[in-house]
Order: C-alpha cells, then structure tokens, then sequence
C-alpha cells in the first residue's frame, strides 16, 4: 500500500514522501492517526496545495519541542519509594512516574514522551533518562531514585 506522509514519521520518511507501508500499518496507524492519506492522484494534488501550510505547522512544531528541551534539559527529578536494605525497590519507577514527577516541577511531560532502554528502576540511585520530545529532538534529564525514611 502507497501512502502519502502528512509528518515526518520515525524510520520511514518526512513530508511529502510517498512510501510503500503493509496494508495494515497504513489502514490502522498512519491514516487514522492523521499521519498519512492514501497515495491517489486527488490527494498528491491536494497535498501540494497544502503544503506551504503543511510545513509551517512542522516547522511550529519543532521549534516547540526545541524550547521544552531547553526547559528538560540538566533538569534533576527526585522520585522518593519504599526501599529495602540493599537499595531494591519495592515496585519499581516507570515513565508514568517520571512523567508526573516532571509535571510537579512546573514542566508539562507525558509519559509516552518518557523513553527507558533499559526498562523501569528497580533500584536506588541516580540515573539519566532520555525524552523524545519530537522526531529530530530528545532530551535528558537526571532522576534520582531515593529510599523513602
């Protein structure tokens, strides 16, 4: 299935492109999500109206995932939980916890933004937490997992 990309999309292309995608990606993701329409001549005509327009919003975009990264960046988040001896949480600290610690510092974050390699913490310590603000822009910002008293 061809679709026309209306964003630019991770690993697959930016405004404008055209690229063939699996049928299901194309009907159940990208076209619902707005990301994409179907590659007919109609709407390649159409996109090349709109395109100025198009990229104005892309351009508004980035320069606004550029301001909050200035905002993330170096910025220290303390997350306190229940610890035993040994420094191993009970539970563990997971992006919807990073996210509404984020948020408690005045800096608005969705937990979908939040990306962890390596899975949630399970342990007491300090650690660098990368956040994909926008295709082209993440950010890191230093948690600190402390055991509560």
């Amino acid at each position: 299935m061809d679709v026309i990309l209306l964003q630019k999309v991770e690993n697959l292309g930016g405004l404008g492109d055209v690229v063939a995608v699996k049928a299901g990606y194309g009907r159940n993701f990208l076209i619902p999500t707005g990301r994409a329409v179907s590659a007919t001549g109609t709407n390649m005509a159409e996109l090349e109206e709109r395109r100025a327009e198009l990229e104005k919003a892309a351009a508004d975009a980035l320069s606004a995932a550029e301001k909050r990264k200035a905002k993330l960046d170096g910025l220290a988040v303390t997350v306190n939980c229940k610890a035993g001896d040994e420094g191993r949480l009970f539970g563990s600290v997971g992006t919807a916890d990073i996210a509404k610690a984020v948020t408690e510092s005045g800096i608005e974050l969705d937990k979908h933004e939040v990306r962890l390699s390596d899975g949630a913490f399970r342990t007491v310590g300090e650690f660098d937490v990368v956040v994909h603000l926008h295709s082209d822009v993440d950010a890191t910002l230093k948690l600190t997992v402390a055991a509560e008293e």
